[in-house]
């Protein structure tokens, strides 16, 4: 990793926190073991994850979605490894691009290993984020959290989850470690897992550990995924009705809008936060 500063910035979208490090011209290298060092709550600064922010002309993951996207969300997990895409650092990546004046308010697309995603800037400060199509594997699944399990709905938001409807959210436990799905050939990567109970019509409350993180307190694609997975049970299918669904998804850290649109369309509105800044010690950062 090399710079003689290296900015860094603190963010968060319902409670779901990153470190932002911006870097346009893709000069800095980020392996796993420093990203886990910055996202270490204890000795580093903090994050559910971290936010790398480049041009897209100048990664090569991005390159091809230039064009469309000038800026690339180079998202890691807290524990280094790369995904596919977060919500919520989708929505706290266009905050700062607004905030560093590179953005305005309106419309803009963000590149992501999941595809460039469209985003609006409302006055009001909430961000939607127009998330893609749910796709929806047929393969049965069983998630457990002790001697208790139950079926869970296979959705993939451009990275995976298994959604368990629970009685109560205390019993999918501490999520310290990744509850147990089966049978685990249908996630070779890994799961993010959901588990959901119901608050009144259109309205549920949710929990989540994320691969490579652990709990967190809020997860963008993984309330898309809640949604999605409770209009089916609830029988709403957009594409059936040809009317959008509306659900407000409770994470700990917050509420989340979700509209599943007839066209399979998602969009996700919520807010974004910036509350610190600074320069990353590099002596630190270079202590093995």
């Amino acid at each position: 990793m090399s710079t003689s500063q290296i900015a860094f910035l603190k963010g968060h979208g319902t409670e779901n926190d990153f470190v932002i490090v911006p870097d346009p011209d893709n000069a800095l290298t980020l392996p796993a073991a420093t990203v886990a060092r910055l996202c270490d709550r204890r000795a580093g600064i903090g994050g559910d994850g971290l936010l790398h922010v480049v041009r897209s002309a100048a990664h090569p993951e991005a390159r091809s979605m230039a064009d469309a996207a000038e800026w690339f969300m180079d998202y890691r997990n807290a524990d280094g490894s790369i995904a596919e895409m977060c919500g919520n650092g989708v929505r706290v990546f266009a905050h700062y691009l607004q905030r560093a004046g590179l953005v305005e308010e309106g419309d803009l697309t963000v590149a992501t290993r999941g595809g460039p995603k469209r985003v609006h800037l409302a006055k009001n400060g909430d961000i939607t984020v127009s998330m893609g199509r749910a796709l929806l594997p047929g393969e049965s699944v069983t998630v457990s959290v002790g001697d208790r399990s139950w079926p869970a709905r296979n959705v993939n938001m451009g990275n995976p989850h298994a959604v368990a409807f629970v009685d109560d959210l205390d019993h999918a436990g501490d999520l310290l470690t990744a509850p147990p799905v089966s049978p685990g050939t249908v996630y070779p990567d890994g799961v993010n897992v959901e588990f959901v109970v119901d608050r009144g019509p259109r309205h549920v409350g949710m929990r989540v550990h994320e691969r490579g993180s652990g709990e967190t307190r809020s997860c963008g694609t993984g309330a898309c995924a809640v949604a999605v997975a409770t209009a089916r049970r609830d029988g709403a299918d957009p594409a059936t009705t040809g009317l959008p669904a509306t659900y407000r998804v409770d994470l700990p850290g917050g509420t989340l809008v979700i509209t599943e649109h007839p066209d399979g369309a998602i969009d996700m509105t919520g807010p974004a936060v910036i509350v610190a800044e600074g320069v990353i010690d590099r002596a630190w950062l270079e202590t093995s």
